[in-house]
């Protein structure tokens, strides 16, 4: 089967230097809700001019998708069909490692195990290949694609950054006290648009980032950047040293740490066009921004539609004592008894009008 030898076949395939791809407050900033034609597609699956292909068979790979994933890497490899017949005739490749899911002591810090999650999705590496293996559906709900991260885990093949968001999610999804959201860019190079994006973390006041990048400084940030301005301004600082220009940023709300949750996650509730604001404009409404997180995750919970209610009475009538029907006898008691109460009631009546 194609799939088989995966693994082996990937880890072969030489590196190459690619480009990295990938109501307002002011004007520039879209509200959640407005759809932009040049990002209908996903994060990753352009770069640049070339379109990259996702596996939607699943695993192990279908013959058709395997022979289009060759095809295109003949293509964009400067080897080009060398390369694939060295490989592909190869019968001593070899085994690629896979990579241990970190374990924490309970007095693990979050940095520590920030980096130890950041180091198992590097040492997945990077999928050059052109094909993503993982079909990530944003509209799915989090349950959905957190059992995509499992299957990542299981089969150990290379991703790209929008599989790394996920499994991001996914690892990060124990650790108390950590809220997650996405983190988009949109640059431009050489007359080409460019997506990436990153798994946006904040602990304790500060911000940094998980994901995956061919460069290095292009994913991983430290938990140590006092505003979510100063992570954006470190994000585009790494994107001028390749000659991108920043164009826009998108930042998503607050992910759930349900593992259960039936909720999309929220992929776009700001989208900040960069060349329209000014450094104190973006600084401000990305500070906007982190206020509606903030007053989103301080809301409770709504009730579970679902839950049991045992107790359909009353809530004012002990279970010790059910309806029961009165007696003919103690009916003619209850009738005395409000006939003199009703005397009795009239009479003191009389009496204070006479007085």
């Amino acid at each position: 089967m194609p799939g088989g030898r995966m693994s082996s076949v990937v880890g072969t395939i030489p590196r190459t230097e690619v480009n990295e791809g990938s109501a307002t407050g002011c004007e520039g900033v879209a509200q959640r809700g407005e759809e932009e034609q040049d990002d209908e597609g996903e994060e990753d699956l352009r770069e640049g001019s070339a379109v990259l292909f996702v596996n939607r068979g699943g695993l192990p790979v279908d013959e058709a998708t395997w022979e289009r994933m060759w095809r295109h890497v003949a293509r964009i490899h400067p080897e080009g069909e060398d390369l694939v017949r060295r490989i592909r005739g190869a019968n001593d490749l070899p085994k690629i490692p896979i990579p241990s899911v970190p374990t924490f002591q309970p007095s693990a810090s979050t940095s520590d195990r920030l980096e130890a999650i950041q180091r198992f999705i590097r040492d997945l590496q990077y999928n050059h290949t052109g094909t993503q293996f993982f079909e990530i559906k944003k509209n799915r709900p989090l349950t959905a694609l957190l059992d995509i991260a499992k299957e990542m885990i299981r089969e150990a093949l290379p991703i790209k950054c929008l599989e790394a968001v996920i499994l991001g999610i996914y690892l990060t999804n124990s650790i108390p006290g950590l809220e997650r959201f996405p983190l988009s860019f949109k640059t431009q190079f050489s007359g080409n648009y460019f997506r990436h994006i990153v798994l946006g973390v904040h602990s304790g006041g500060r911000f940094g980032a998980l994901g995956i990048s061919r460069r290095e400084d292009l994913m991983y940030k430290p938990v140590t950047f006092r505003t979510l301005s100063d992570l954006v301004q470190e994000f585009d600082v790494a994107y001028h040293r390749y000659w991108h220009t920043l164009k826009k940023v998108k930042i998503g709300q607050y992910v759930s740490h349900d593992p259960h949750s039936v909720e999309q996650i929220e992929w776009k509730h700001s989208i900040l066009d960069v060349d329209k604001l000014t450094q104190e404009e973006l600084r401000k409404e990305l500070e906007r921004h982190m206020r509606d997180m903030r007053l989103k995750i301080g809301k409770p919970a709504p009730p579970s539609p679902t839950k049991d209610r045992k107790n359909f009475g009353s809530p004012l009538r002990s279970q010790s004592s059910p309806h029961r029907r009165n007696s003919r006898s103690e009916r003619q008691l209850s009738g005395e008894k409000k006939l003199a109460d009703q005397k009795s009631t009239s009479d003191v009546n009389s009496y204070q009008i006479r007085v």
